[in-house]
């Protein structure tokens, strides 16, 4: 693969000015075009690019082990019992068919359908994107009753391949290191690979994935954690809806082949009011959907509906004259849809929507065929679920006449703004920041504090309402969020999807959240993005939702004043000006609310564009996401209780 740029374009521009950027060179010099961005996201999906050789192994039915290790210096160890990369020379290229695939784009085993019926590789580039973007990667191969190894700095290797020794088993182990001078950032986040190993395992029944970290302590045995699932996606469901209240006690699985595409589903309700569907196509989580979500919508809406009036149990919207749609049937249903398609053509602004037209009738089928069966033969839990479509279409209707009063005001005539907005005077987007403020006193200090010109203050009147446990009309209801949809001038509904935020009169290109910086504080901020995430989630996708961060000590020792954002930094300042370490003459200053600081400390800590720091809200699972919310948010006490227990240890803000 060859890429072709431009290095001038004045009227010297000829032959001369061209570079041809030939294999590898081309990833290093866009990196982003290959593997989506060099910070974390991207950093992350090296991993997930050698893993994916190991389930495409698994898939065909050669591999049941893979081990995940991150290594003391963040370098990544992947190592799995399949049959082994091949090590002959490929006749093409001239090489070990091991260099060719650590070496050339788009080559590989899964370009060939006579050694992969399926692959999870979504680009292709596979194991050489991470080999070109690395400063050191080994790979060794067991196969054929022989060690084979390889060494590589950027894409280049050491030498040929060499036999280093004997086995009696097959596999692939890889050793890779990213390149510190590509990547914003190379140090690996056990959680994100957890999340995505955890995944992999509930889509892959029987495959065993292990993830193991040895950056601890000396003396520390390393953390380590391991993923195997016997019943794959009926766990799977029962994982992400764990603390929500069940209407169903079982769990609908749907598993087929006969419709061309394989297929299978796992579907359950809750009594909750939203809608929590995740789909996969070959282990790629499709986070746009496509065909394939097309047809399961299709196909359940059809089938739920055909069977309800069939019973005559749609007798109360009849006189109500409300007709029923699809949105409907979804609510308060979670579903995991995963199919395997041979060669999916992908397509949308993340290349994660499936694109494939033949899928959408086979998925449709398998649906149609396998739920109308379990609603015959489970009559009673047909019944509960016609019940809950019918409240959520006379809910449905309640909440359409709560939406038009929050659309009705119109934020860009400068009328029907909310009272309490402390707006800016620029009214360009790009530049506005609205801070979302807890109570009115922190809302009249940040007001004194801000720069006029760019920042806004929407003060909030307490904690705002948990919409984890509202119905959606009276999520229109409350006053707060209501004033949250004015101020931001966004509206609900677009060509595509009703339900959908449109954010093209968006009236501030950054929202921060700003409460105190105790529990409290940290519970109202988890409220709100609770509503984002649940309400306002492309406004979280396209980058616009933040956190402040302000201090929660201020430290002083004579004229020397430090604030300090956690306890580990207030511990420093007495280790480095205190009596032999102890509080001996230091004045400590615990901010327990924003109200607590004057407007210049505000300004200073939180809020000056030059001195504050904010945390990017961004969504790295939606599965994981959506699982803690309704958590978090939720009614079952005891998987909160667990969480806060595993993750208090570990929660802390970075200055």
């Amino acid at each position: 693969m060859e890429e072709v740029e431009k290095i001038q374009q004045n009227q010297d521009y000829g032959a001369s000015s061209i570079t041809v950027l030939e294999g590898l060179e081309a990833v290093r010099k866009r990196p982003a075009m290959y593997i989506g961005d060099i910070s974390q996201k991207g950093l992350h999906h090296l991993v997930y690019e050698v893993v994916d050789n190991s389930i495409d192994e698994a898939m065909a039915g050669y591999c049941k082990n893979i081990d995940v290790t991150i290594n003391e210096d963040n370098s990544i160890t992947v190592t799995d019992d399949g049959r082994g990369i091949p090590v002959d020379m490929h006749e093409k290229e001239g090489k070990s068919a091991l260099e060719v695939v650590l070496t050339v784009l788009h080559a590989g085993g899964k370009f060939n359908k006579d050694s992969y019926k399926v692959s999870g590789g979504l680009h292709g580039v596979g194991v050489s994107c991470v080999n070109a973007l690395s400063t050191y990667l080994r790979a060794e191969v067991h196969r054929n009753g022989k060690i084979y190894m390889q060494e590589y700095s950027v894409g280049k290797p050491f030498a040929p391949v060499k036999e280093i020794g004997v086995s009696d088993k097959t596999g692939t182990t890889v050793t890779f290191k990213p390149d510190g001078s590509i990547f914003t950032t190379t140090e690996y986040k056990f959680d994100i690979l957890s999340a995505r190993l955890r995944e992999l395992a509930y889509l892959n029944a029987g495959i065993r994935l292990t993830l193991t970290d040895k950056r601890v302590a000396e003396g520390e045995e390393p953390i380590q954690e391991t993923y195997y699932s016997k019943d794959g996606l009926k766990e799977f469901v029962l994982y992400v809806d764990e603390s929500r209240e069940k209407l169903l006690n079982d769990v609908i699985h749907i598993q087929t082949d006969k419709y061309e595409t394989p297929v299978e589903i796992a579907m359950t309700y809750n009594t909750s009011y939203g809608e929590n569907v995740h789909s996969y196509v070959n282990n790629i989580n499709t986070i746009e959907g496509g065909t394939h979500l097309a047809g399961f919508r299709r196909g359940l809406t059809r089938t739920l509906k055909k069977y309800a009036e069939e019973n005559k149990l749609l007798d109360k919207l009849e006189k109500a004259k409300i007709e029923l749609n699809g949105d409907d049937f979804r609510e308060g249903l979670t579903a995991i849809v995963s199919i395997k398609v041979a060669e999916p053509q992908f397509e949308g602004q993340t290349k994660t929507k499936l694109g494939n037209n033949e899928v959408m009738g086979s998925v449709d089928m398998a649906v149609s065929e396998a739920l109308g069966n379990f609603l015959e033969e489970n009559p009673k839990e047909a019944k509960l679920i016609v019940e809950k479509v019918v409240l959520a279409a006379t809910a449905r209707k309640a909440a359409q006449n709560a939406r038009k009063l929050v659309q009705r005001a119109s934020p860009l005539s400068g009328f029907g703004l909310p009272g309490k907005l402390f707006d800016c005077s620029s009214k360009d987007p790009s530049e506005c920041e609205l801070f979302l403020v807890e109570g009115d006193s922190a809302g009249g200090t940040a007001k004194q504090g801000r720069d006029r010109v760019t920042q806004a203050i929407l003060p909030l009147r307490g904690k705002i309402l948990n919409v984890e446990k509202a119905m959606t009309h009276k999520v229109f209801d409350s006053q707060e969020i209501k004033n949250i949809y004015t101020a931001l001038g966004v509206t609900i509904g677009t060509a595509d999807d009703s339900k959908a935020l449109n954010l093209e009169k968006l009236r501030y290109h950054k929202v921060i959240i700003m409460t105190d910086a105790d529990v409290d504080g940290s519970h109202i901020a988890t409220l709100i993005l609770t509503f984002f995430f649940r309400y306002m989630k492309e406004l979280i996708e396209g980058g616009h939702v933040y956190i402040a961060t302000p201090p929660l000590y201020l430290c002083k020792k004579g004229k020397v004043e430090e604030y300090c954002w956690n306890e580990q930094q207030r511990l420093a300042f007495i280790e480095k000006y205190g009596n032999n370490g102890t509080e001996s003459g230091i004045h400590v200053q615990r901010y327990k609310g924003l109200g607590e600081m004057n407007a210049a400390q505000l300004k200073e800590t939180t809020m000056d564009k030059q001195n504050r720091t904010l945390r990017q809200v961004t969504i790295e699972n939606a599965m994981s996401a959506d699982r803690i919310f309704s958590m978090l948010m939720g009614d079952d006490v005891a998987p909160r209780r667990e969480f806060i227990e595993k993750n208090a240890t570990y929660a802390r803000i970075d200055a």
